[in-house]
């Protein structure tokens, strides 16, 4: 309703038609789907140039966005061995430079002809790339000549991400990185950030005035609002239920939880819980091999992609939700949609203590010192003796996304953004 009450507020004003790019399936990506959403509910057009995943369309209608897709490539496996000696890993860091670049060329170039092909068949008046790849801007240059306008939606901040995937320090690409990163912040006409530590990088590192910087927040939509029914499966199981919902790349920290599940079972002796982590990425077939060296066959089910009719039923049956994300470069500045998720089912959540998770859940969270897998692991089990503290954790947090984090609420930003492309800033 809200949204819709903020649609009836912009009508009347000059509309946008506006191109976006994201490296990724749509409208599989969240942010990138409620961003479209909002817009079109706003009253601005809107063409989606997205990557192609499994059976989707090349083209088709998606509630009122037209979506191209993109055919995807990828080069080469992209993440360490266990234990990876110090030629694997370089050999590891050159392969994944050569076809992220691949990879970030294709998709820069492809995005560019399909912008011509835009151009022609609809028209648009403002490109909105969604990061990464940070190259996008390459494509932004040309038509900002021809009097376009340019949004640069922050998702990623590429040099504490490459930094934090790679173990790196602030080596000659992470400054490349960051540079390409400062090309964008310095064309865009506005920029769009995920949270105030995101939007002070724009302000200090990119040179941006405060007023062209807007903080769009990851949150919920109405349909994920909504609390489906829990997984039978799940809840007959009379044990503690686990809940992991996220990527499973090398920066989100799934390793760090199954070494905590291994100090529950182990070392506090627990072994009246299941853990479910739902999710798919580059670590998967990894962490599966991790889980069953540990020994928790029999306690953690790695799900890879389901659907998100299943995600939610495993969502609604948990106890206890987990975010293990560790302390990164990238971490300690980002803010991880799934938190706001736990707190819309009103589940307590088990997180390392970084600062943009602590302003997220507040008191929905359990907070344990950085990167400590067995605090991670006394945290787990404290609450799942106290079911009275984990109802209040849960109540909190939904009434916290309730009044400020879910969508309809933050989305209130994006549209104001685009107000200011109106406008002088």
């Amino acid at each position: 309703m809200l949204e819709i009450e903020e649609s009836k507020k912009t009508r009347g004003r000059s509309q946008f038609r506006v191109l976006m790019f994201v490296e990724n399936a749509f409208p599989n990506d969240t942010r990138v789907k409620n961003e479209a959403d909002a817009l079109t509910q706003a009253g601005h057009s809107v063409v989606v140039i997205a990557l192609q995943k499994n059976d989707q369309l090349a083209t088709e209608t998606v509630d009122g966005v037209e979506v191209y897709r993109l055919p995807r490539i990828e080069l080469f496996q992209k993440v360490p061995r266990d234990k990876p000696t110090l030629l694997q890993l370089i050999w590891l860091k050159i392969r994944s430079l050569i076809g992220y670049l691949t990879e970030y060329v294709y998709f820069t170039l492809v995005c560019f002809i399909a912008s011509i092909y835009v151009s022609f068949r609809h028209g648009f008046d403002v490109i909105h790339a969604h990061n990464p790849p940070d190259t996008l801007f390459l494509v932004a240059l040309p038509w900002k000549l021809l009097g376009k306008k340019y949004v640069y939606d922050h998702h990623d901040l590429c040099p504490e991400l490459y930094r934090s995937r790679f173990s790196a320090e602030h080596d000659v690409l992470s400054c490349v990185l960051q540079g390409i990163e400062w090309c964008n912040l310095k064309l865009a006409d506005i920029s769009l950030a995920t949270n105030d530590s995101y939007r002070r990088i724009h302000i200090e590192r990119g040179g941006r005035t405060a007023d062209s910087v807007f903080v769009v927040r990851n949150g919920p939509n109405h349909q994920r609002m909504l609390i489906a029914d829990p997984d039978p499966r799940l809840r007959a199981m009379g044990k503690s239920v686990l809940c992991y919902i996220g990527s499973l790349n090398p920066q989100d920290g799934v390793d760090y939880l199954l070494r905590a599940l291994k100090n529950l079972l182990y070392s506090l002796k627990r072994d009246d819980f299941y853990c479910v982590i739902v999710g798919s990425g580059d670590s998967l077939n990894d962490l599966r091999g991790m889980a069953r060296d540990f020994g928790l066959g029999q306690h953690v089910e790695l799900t890879g992609y389901i659907s998100d009719n299943e995600l939610h039923a495993c969502l609604a049956a948990s106890d206890i939700c987990v975010d293990p994300d560790p302390s990164s470069p990238l971490n300690d500045l980002s803010t991880w949609i799934k938190v706001m998720e736990y707190m819309a089912y009103a589940k307590p959540i088990v997180s390392f203590d970084l600062p943009e998770t602590r302003f997220s859940a507040m008191d929905a969270g359990l907070f344990v010192p950085c990167n400590d897998e067995l605090a991670f692991a006394v945290a787990i089990a404290t609450l799942m003796d106290d079911r009275g503290r984990r109802e209040s954790m849960g109540r909190f947090g939904r009434a916290r996304v309730e009044k400020e984090l879910q969508w309809a609420v933050v989305s209130k930003n994006l549209i104001e953004a685009y107000n200011a492309l109106q406008r002088p800033l």
